[in-house]
């Protein structure tokens, strides 16, 4: 009565379900591999960073010196100078600090010793790239390995409904047996021999037939399995629509997402070239004793911001884009 094929179905659907897991499994360890790559190359650019910091204020401390050794500025100069590139230095360290622990995730990531001399190639500049934003959920729901994962378990829990509701049939048996046995028959001898005498004879028993076992009687054991079965059938497809409007959610989060990042860079790049700029005329304006240490000094900490500012901006960007092809399921 259809009791196997249905139990066939739900095992198939669950067997299904686990395979997908493991597509789920490789597409977060894709997505944090990336996390971490970009993790180490902004690491690495701020190192970049914070060594022009350093050879910026190396170069105001030298100005300043040989300003106040002509008796043209004051010694306030100098130890402001001298803080600065204290504070530049203990900058650099922290930097390459970072980027010490940055190989350390991205080796764990990839799976390799975290002492491993990881070297990457520095991949971390402006790139447009192009999403079609009416298109982006149905390419997730076509593949991402939860959806498929809550419409097995859908088709998983179908079948148990059909199974449970088949169990109120009786089952069909298919039986049979085979025997042989010997039967002993008397003769009695003839001829000048009269002596009676017995010879054996061998036989063979075939049985084959069909069974019908119905239970009756249970207690409500089978009422009872079948309203549960439909029951998990109602929250199974409850979960096939609650994970589709949470990709619906993650997809638009994850474009706004980078289109945001996207643009925040081009705000940085601006902010770059204002911040030269400022510090070039800073720097212009000490040199020519109208300006103060103190300005040359915050247009020296401007400039660095506004560095770091992009570096992370594109960063940000990176790995964006990177979320957005793991809510796709892109690889």
């Amino acid at each position: 009565f259809g009791k196997t094929w249905a139990a066939t179905d739900a095992a198939k659907a669950n067997s299904d379900s686990a395979r997908e897991n493991v597509e789920l499994q490789k597409d977060l360890i894709v997505l944090s591999v990336k996390e971490n790559y970009f993790l180490q190359l902004l690491s690495s650019r701020l190192v970049v960073v914070s060594a022009q910091a350093v050879d910026r204020s190396e170069l105001n401390l030298k100005s300043a010196r040989g300003f106040y050794e002509v008796g043209r500025r004051p010694k306030f100069d100098v130890t402001r100078a001298e803080v600065d590139v204290a504070n530049a230095r203990v900058a650099l360290i922290r930097a390459q600090n970072s980027v010490s622990l940055a190989r350390i995730g991205l080796n764990q990531a990839m799976g390799i010793a975290i002492n491993a001399p990881t070297r990457i190639k520095d991949t971390l500049a402006y790139e447009h790239v192009e999403f079609d934003k009416d298109k982006l959920v149905t390419e997730a729901l076509r593949q991402r390995p939860e959806y498929k994962q809550a419409r097995l378990r859908s088709d998983a829990a179908e079948a148990t409904v059909r199974q449970n509701f088949r169990d109120f049939f009786p089952g069909l048996f298919g039986v049979g047996s085979v025997g042989a046995g010997n039967v002993q028959n008397d003769f009695q001898g003839q001829g000048g021999n009269n002596q009676p005498g017995v010879f054996t004879t061998q036989t063979h028993d075939w049985q084959i037939g069909l069974e019908l076992r119905w239970s009756i009687f249970d207690g409500g054991n089978k009422i009872a399995r079948y309203r549960e079965a439909k029951a998990l059938l109602e929250a199974a497809q409850a979960g096939v629509r609650d994970t589709e409007l949470q990709i619906w959610q993650q997809v638009g989060q994850a474009y706004v997402n980078v289109v945001a990042a996207e643009e925040q860079i081009g705000a940085a790049q601006k902010a770059v070239e204002s911040a030269q700029e400022n510090f070039r005329l800073s720097q212009g304006r000490f040199d020519a004793g109208v300006g103060t240490i103190i300005e040359l000094t915050d247009a020296q900490l401007a400039l660095t911001q506004a560095q770091a500012t992009e570096a992370q901006a594109l960063s940000d960007y990176r790995v964006a884009i990177a979320r957005l092809e793991r809510s796709l399921a892109r690889r």
